[in-house]
């Protein structure tokens, strides 16, 4: 079934935009700001699946851009709660089962190392962000108790897949070098 047959619509152009309940908001709402917030972390998958990744990573960041349309769903029908418990719970075990391949920290890292890697931290920038717009809208408007915990889980594991990129490439974390 086709969705957008029309992609330019003019509708936007007071400045306004349309939920998909019909309802239509300021593009600078806060849920607008979330949604783009989202969005941007979405597109920035996308350019990590660009690199050349094992498969299970491959699949991995697949499942989570198609995750982060379900929550991108929930912003665009307010009130609405698409994501589920099963998704967080993939999330925390991805999380477990790259982080039980890496070496305990003792120091702050560099985001950085081979650009699969520098891209996941870009990534977990722009979550942190995504996680922060929620969060706001949340202040006045109802936000999925998922949603959240969603975009805090994806935050820590882009955050260990960087690490675990940089490992499986043959490098090593870029540790923080304490001034004294």
């Amino acid at each position: 079934m086709a969705r957008l047959t029309k992609i330019t619509t003019r509708t936007g152009d007071t400045g306004t935009t349309g939920l998909a309940d019909g309802s239509r908001v300021s593009k600078s709402a806060p849920r607008i700001a979330a949604l783009g917030d989202v969005d941007e972390l979405n597109s920035l998958l996308g350019v990590i699946l660009s690199e050349d990744l094992p498969p299970p990573v491959r699949d991995l960041l697949i499942a989570i851009q198609h995750d982060l349309f379900d929550l991108g769903g929930e912003l665009a029908v307010p009130g609405a709660s698409f994501l589920r418990d099963a998704q967080l719970l993939f999330i925390e075990a991805a999380i477990e089962r790259h982080n039980s391949e890496l070496g305990p920290l003792k120091e702050f890292i560099l985001p950085g190392g081979t650009r699969a890697a520098a891209l996941a931290h870009l990534a977990r920038t722009v979550c942190r962000r995504a996680e922060r717009s929620l969060v706001s809208l949340g202040a006045d408007e109802a936000v999925s108790a998922t949603a959240r915990k969603y975009l805090n889980r994806l935050s820590d594991l882009l955050f260990v897949l960087g690490r675990w990129l940089n490992k499986a490439a043959g490098g090593d974390d870029l540790l923080w070098q304490r001034k004294a």
